[in-house]
């Protein structure tokens, strides 16, 4: 039996070399290995999900299928009321989901490289065109563009991803509602908001009936492991994905340690405003590497693109880095690298060891 063509022909998602893995390759301990490649939160998961797993007695029972006690949570921490609402097994299942109930094989779908690669995969694994548009030469948003191949097309689908991955950069003036007055569904991703000064737009979703917004808990909430997202939907969308989504889609951990986060946003908000501190910090430092362009961020990682001045290619100091036991995300087609903002210590590693690979060269 044979695949469609559009299955076979699907790019695969090829994650980074895993910390075991360079750990055993190099001899190291594994504990001694950087991680700054994926936009983890270093400071880990806060004290409260900790003490919540320890006590979890029910692991053996299925989780409540409507997740009220998170929704209501997430209800207080958003300001949008829990029936605007739903989690996800990370912000990649409730993307997957909205491909899987929206579209139809043919249907347009626009997406603005650079940008988070999953956007595209589910719109191809769907078998639609994905229509690019390019961001400008700062990385910043076409908007002009996206409205004129919006308009073309027909599209039926907008992925926005504000803050950008690897972009790092939020909506430009006057975006929002040059999007939002297209017919078309506006997916807006805002995985790194917690990182930035832009306001979100989660609190519009009840009044647009064209704009759903994702975010996750794996970036600001130390809980990439747990794979828990959530989205407000307008109703008519939400309705769907209720019905399309397994029943049981977000695991009894992952709700429970959700949950015990929210308790402790102070906390978490705190991890984040050190963060932000480091971003400036790393920031400030690797301008002065000559050859070395930092682009602004609102989020918890740096884009920095490898120019001729710097003496290697983004690719020699992506695998010079990595022989010294640390990781960052190589983007190659950009010249660049992409930097999680890690603890101090970390940053202090990252620029020893670059002046090293500079000087080895």
């Amino acid at each position: 039996m044979n695949l469609p063509p559009h299955i076979q022909n699907l790019p695969a998602y090829i994650p980074g070399e895993t910390l075991p893995a360079l750990a055993a390759r190099l001899g190291l301990p594994p504990e001694s290995i950087i991680k700054l490649d994926a936009n983890e939160n270093p400071f880990g998961t806060p004290p409260a999900v900790r003490r919540a797993l320890a006590a979890l007695d029910n692991p053996h029972l299925y989780p409540d299928p409507e997740y009220r006690e998170l929704r209501e949570a997430l209800a207080g921490y958003t300001g949008v009321p829990a029936e605007w609402l739903i989690p996800g097994n990370g912000s990649d299942e409730l993307l997957s989901l909205i491909t899987q109930v929206m579209l139809q094989p043919g249907d347009s779908v626009i997406v603005c490289p650079p940008t988070f690669s999953m956007y595209a995969f589910y719109a191809r694994l769907k078998n639609c065109h994905v229509i690019e548009v390019p961001r400008k030469d700062d990385f910043s948003l076409d908007v002009e563009g996206i409205v004129s191949a919006a308009r073309a097309s027909s599209a039926k689908m907008i992925f926005i991803d504000a803050p950008g991955n690897p972009t790092g950069l939020g909506l430009p003036a006057g975006c929002f509602d040059a999007l939002s007055a297209l017919p078309a569904l506006i997916v807006l991703d805002e995985a790194y908001i917690e990182f930035s000064d832009s306001r979100s737009h989660i609190t519009d979703v009840p009044g647009q009936e064209n704009l759903a917004v994702i975010r996750t808990f794996s970036k600001w909430a130390g809980l990439a492991g747990f794979r828990i997202g959530y989205g407000a939907f307008p109703k008519w969308l939400g309705s769907a994905l209720w019905t399309a989504k397994s029943p049981y889609n977000v695991t009894v951990p992952a709700a429970t340690a959700a949950v015990a986060a929210l308790s402790e946003v102070d906390f978490l908000l705190e991890t984040v405003a050190a963060l932000r501190v480091q971003r400036e910090r790393l920031a400030d430092e690797l301008s002065h590497f000559t050859g070395l362009a930092v682009f602004p961020s609102e989020t918890n990682f740096l884009l920095v693109r490898v120019t001729p001045e710097f003496g290697l290619s983004a690719v020699e100091l992506y695998e010079g880095l990595k022989e010294r036991g640390i990781l960052v995300r190589l983007f190659a087609g950009l010249e660049a690298i992409r930097i999680t903002v890690g603890k101090p210590e970390h940053t202090d590693a990252l620029l020893k060891a670059i002046g090293m690979v500079s000087s080895k060269w």
